[in-house]
């Protein structure tokens, strides 16, 4: 087939559109069942469109509905099915500012897959105080006011469910409803209602238009430290009950990683299982311990293969203070992206515009523990590696919302009504979560949309991370590739067949000294129609490595596209201007490779600048962050909203300078992660 080339001003070479999307997603044909890269483990039909060399499937794991306490408690209504029908196109209803369900939400296209992931601590909790009024405890005042339209009832009620089963740094302890009706029961309606809803939006037919997970979330933050995971069963055979803080204790989530061996792996019945952390940025530097044992460090490698990157609550890529001008063992100022000022989770904790803790206060980036973020916890797994003959931080990346309003895939900038009912609906998103963002979507390199090939693609790690928008993101090491294999018609059959993709391990030897080859290929969005997403500016290759003392470094490589090509944002109209790749491709060596230092290698695909969500909101409100009279126009706009019972500063946030932020900008580069390769010697 001819590949048509451009040349830029760096000599790289450039493949058309179509060329690299028939490159990007491979072949499409059908296959034997027998010659399967992944096990059938559920019954379904063979899907029609399975392509060897994968695609990519855009999905979301972090989905709260009306079962997890803190949407039910936020006036949000939606359920798993609803959930699920949002997901796949269809609209659904949100309270607005007055608690009635009136916004309707709607995704601008639907996603591949998706995972409702209720908090399993307060399953039975919720579902006796949601879920039937003839049960005693429904009727216990703390029920009473979780069901309450008022905001100041709700946001009492909501203090006093993570206290009990959330931050509490003792035992946890359910609500005295417990006491009054059977919690158990109530929890084990809801688990099986989960099931259904997967069930029942799952496409077990050929077209394969549709993949579900049963999930849930294990939810620890004692003092407001977040260790959340969530749990993700591979198909329809999944525990009896979730696993929960209340059989594993407070601060010990390995001990989640062993009850799920003998309650998921061991009775062989058919049961797989990964756990996601998700916002180690919020976790106090709680999220990656060394481990405790030899186990502890393997389990870690079985049970959690991949992390949540980026989701509402900002991004745990990498620390980079824009005042300080310095991060947080790095020096790279890309790193200054969706970050939140504070450490833990009391940053949620602000009404009418004001922090309600102290805990949720910025904190210095001298205080800021260095494996918050991930980029640096895949560098102390070098280290461990080379002391203890294990890294058990071996993780992929993906990104998910983390919605409470049931919205999986919610992460478009321009099309965000919030992710926690009540509490960020309509004006209060701009007041109360200005650090918060829409959200970020999980892709997986897949040969076909169904559970076992998606969850195969998560166990190996080939997945990635994306802040919303959906570019197309390959990424390949090997020791024999050509440098024109960009050019070659089976260039993906050639890349796998001599290498490894994302979140694979290349091995090195005493015969080969050289740089293993890299292959990179991208696509923006391929579907402008439905998409809000920019021209890609550069595309980026991060490599950690450990010297020979065993002292950690890392290095940030542009190796395609052009930070200085002139694109920007029309202030006035917020459109994006000047144009960048629509696609690439190129073959890529370390020009510092030592093959006596192990090292990991990702890709960070930046796309040109774009309005942010909060710049969109406040433009939409008459008030413009770009304009010298913004004060005067957010004055104007709160002074109405006070009349009409509103409190607080609301719409001057919107006038925030970033020159005075560490983390805040007006308007944002877009993004997309890919899962690391990592090199051993």
């Amino acid at each position: 087939m001819p590949v048509a080339q451009d040349t830029d001003s760096n000599g790289i070479n450039w493949i058309n559109r179509s060329m690299i999307l028939y490159f990007l997603l491979g072949f499409s044909f059908s296959i034997n069942v027998q010659s399967l890269p992944f096990e059938r483990t559920e019954g379904r039909a063979p899907c029609d469109n399975y392509n060897v060399n994968k695609v990519p499937l855009f999905g979301d794991l972090h989905v709260h509905s009306r079962y997890s306490f803190d949407s039910y408690g936020s006036n949000q209504r939606n359920d798993p099915w609803d959930a699920y029908r949002y997901a796949k196109g269809e609209t659904i209803m949100l309270p607005n500012i007055d608690g009635e369900q009136a916004i309707a939400a709607q995704i601008h296209r639907p996603l591949d897959f998706t995972s409702v992931t209720d908090h399993g601590e307060t399953l039975g909790q919720i579902g006796v105080c949601s879920q039937n009024a003839g049960r005693l405890g429904y009727w216990w005042p703390m029920c009473i006011g979780t069901r309450s339209k008022n905001y100041y009832v709700q946001l009492g009620s909501l203090s006093l469910w993570a206290i009990n089963n959330v931050s509490r740094e003792g035992e946890k302890k359910e609500t005295f409803a417990c006491k009054l009706s059977d919690c158990k029961a109530a929890g084990l309606e809801l688990w099986s209602n989960i099931q259904q809803a997967a069930e029942d939006h799952y496409d077990r037919s050929s077209e394969c238009k549709f993949t579900t997970f049963v999930g849930y979330e294990y939810t620890d933050a004692p003092d407001t430290k977040n260790m959340h995971r969530n749990v993700i069963f591979r198909n329809e055979n999944v525990t009896d009950y979730p696993i929960t803080t209340f059989d594993t204790g407070s601060y010990n989530f390995p001990n989640l990683w062993t009850q799920l061996q003998s309650q998921c792996i061991d009775p062989d019945q058919g049961c797989d299982v990964i756990a996601i952390p998700h916002n180690p940025n919020l976790a106090g530097g709680l999220m990656f311990p060394n481990p405790a044992t030899p186990q502890q460090a393997q389990d870690r490698l079985q049970f959690e293969p991949i992390v949540e990157l980026l989701q509402h609550k900002a991004a745990s890529e990498c620390r980079f203070d824009r005042l300080a001008g310095r991060g947080v063992l790095t020096e790279d100022e890309l790193c200054d992206f969706e970050q939140t000022p504070a450490d833990n989770l009391s940053m949620l904790g602000s009404v009418h515009g004001e922090i309600q803790s102290e805990r949720g206060e910025a904190v210095a980036l001298d205080d800021f523990a260095p494996r918050n973020m991930v980029r640096n916890a895949l560098k102390a797994g070098l280290e461990l590696e080379q002391s203890s003959g294990t890294n058990p931080f071996k993780m992929g990346f993906i990104g998910s919302t983390d919605t409470h309003n049931a919205l999986p895939g919610g992460a478009e900038e321009d099309n965000y009504p919030g992710h926690l009912g009540m509490r960020d609906t309509e004006y209060r998103n701009v007041q109360d979560h200005l650090y918060s963002n829409p959200g970020g979507l999980a892709v997986v390199w897949a040969e076909e949309n169904s559970r076992d090939s998606i969850f195969n693609g998560m166990r190996n790690k080939e997945t990635y991370a994306t802040s919303g928008t959906r570019p197309s993101l390959r990424f390949f090491a090997g020791w024999d590739y050509s440098q024109t294999l960009c050019q070659a018609p089976d260039m993906l059959k050639q890349a796998y067949a001599d290498g490894v993709p994302m979140g694979g391990d290349l091995f090195g030897s005493k015969e080969n000294q050289r740089s293993p080859q890299f292959l990179v290929a991208a696509q923006k969005d391929p579907f402008p129609e439905n998409s809000t997403a920019t021209d890609i500016q550069r595309i980026q290759i991060i490599k950690g490595w450990i010297d020979s003392q065993g002292q950690s470094h890392e290095k940030v490589y542009d190796v395609a596209g052009n930070a200085n090509n002139g694109a920007s944002v029309n202030l006035s109209s917020c459109a994006a201007e000047g144009a960048g790749l629509k696609n690439a491709c190129t073959v890529w060596q370390d020009p510092n490779f030592n093959p006596s230092e192990d090292a990991f290698y990702y890709v960070r695909l930046i796309e040109n600048p774009s309005c942010r969500w909060s710049t969109l909101q406040c433009k939409a409100a008459g008030v413009d962050p770009f304009s010298e009279n913004c004060a005067t126009q957010a004055a104007e706009k709160t002074a109405t909203l006070h009349k009409n019972g509103a409190r607080g500063a609301i719409y001057e946030k919107c006038c925030t300078d970033p020159a005075k932020e560490s983390f805040y900008s007006p308007i944002i580069q877009e993004r997309a992660w890919s899962s690391p390769i990592w090199y051993t010697h």
